[in-house]
């Protein structure tokens, strides 16, 4: 028996959220069992109620807004326990279309991939900005880079995870989910797929993306973080190597003049900043050794942890 679960974060979205239901099925070909799951994250309006009324079957309730990235890892917890095989991510301001929902579960269905996201025809959609294009194109590149995958759309939270995918997700940001989970799984050797998908029209200004520039550098710093935290020692050689080749320069160089120059000039302060810079690129290397011990304590601690998600859920579901 194959379950879905269809999970919505939801922060006030009385307008929408009775649109997006509305469209989502109860019936897929290769699927025996369809569940809806609305993480309400700390709505003040009508939220709740309207997803009682259009019969959502679990509905995860937070007194206080905790951000999108905690909705979305109670969404994942929660289906698991409920013993769902694939989980599909969708917004409630219906931005995405429910009928692509076939597509976006088929590669998981015929074993071809264990994540799948919806990639959005960016260039074809004429409420977003040219800067704004050109930017989820600019955000999407970098991830592709830093988790070596094929991601055209990494933005998109139109995306479907298979049970094993899901147990085996962390999300340490509090900002957003989708830049994380693409570079986990990209770091994991987590098979991800990504399929063309439509959208619907826009109903609603993002709340994620109030303000461009911020919303650029705070993904810069979640990638950042994250390379950081799945590849320390390269991160940590990659950084130190710059102070350390230009204080190996500087060093070339004081050489040639001490021995080459006839003026009685010492040049002390340029051998101090060769020695200084040396040191510090020296030392980062010696952090990113410390940093890759510290990511195989960490690994061991996943494993641990994954043993205990899928003891759990096991648990879980035999009780739903």
């Amino acid at each position: 028996m194959t379950k879905l679960i269809i999970q919505i974060p939801c922060y006030n979205e009385e307008r929408t959220l009775g649109i997006t239901l509305a469209a989502l099925p109860r019936k897929l070909p290769g699927i025996d069992c369809i569940e809806w799951l609305v993480i309400d994250d700390g709505s003040r309006d009508r939220s709740i109620e309207v997803a009682k009324a259009y019969g959502v079957d679990h509905i995860i309730h937070f007194p206080t807004n905790q951000g999108l990235a905690k909705a979305f890892m109670a969404g994942l917890e929660t289906s698991l326990k409920a013993g769902a095989d694939i989980i599909v991510n969708t917004d409630a301001d219906n931005q995405y279309c429910a009928e692509d929902i076939p597509k976006l579960i088929q590669p998981i269905l015929l074993h071809q991939a264990e994540i799948v996201i919806g990639a959005r025809p960016i260039w074809q959609t004429k409420q977003f900005s040219l800067s704004k294009k050109l930017l989820q194109k600019l955000g999407s590149w970098v991830v592709q880079i830093a988790s070596n995958t094929k991601v055209p759309d990494a933005p998109s939270g139109f995306r479907a995870f298979s049970r094993e995918a899901a147990l085996r997700l962390n999300v340490f940001n509090n900002y957003t989910y989708t830049l994380e989970t693409i570079i986990q799984a990209g770091q994991k050797g987590i098979a991800i797929a990504s399929v063309p998908i439509h959208t619907n029209p826009v109903m609603r200004p993002s709340r994620l993306v109030k303000n461009t520039p911020r919303y650029v550098v705070r993904s810069l710093f979640t990638i950042l973080r994250i390379f950081m935290i799945y590849q320390p020692l390269r991160f940590f050689l990659i950084l130190g190597s710059l102070p350390f080749s230009v204080g190996v320069l500087l060093g070339i160089r004081w050489l040639l003049f001490f021995f080459f120059e006839t003026s009685t000039r010492t040049r002390v302060p340029s051998l101090i900043l060769t020695a200084i810079l040396i040191l510090i690129g020296f030392q980062l290397w010696m952090f990113g050794l410390v940093a890759d011990l510290m990511a195989a304590n960490r690994r061991l601690v996943e494993e641990v942890q994954l043993r205990m998600r899928r003891s759990d859920a096991h648990k879980r579901g035999e009780e739903f």
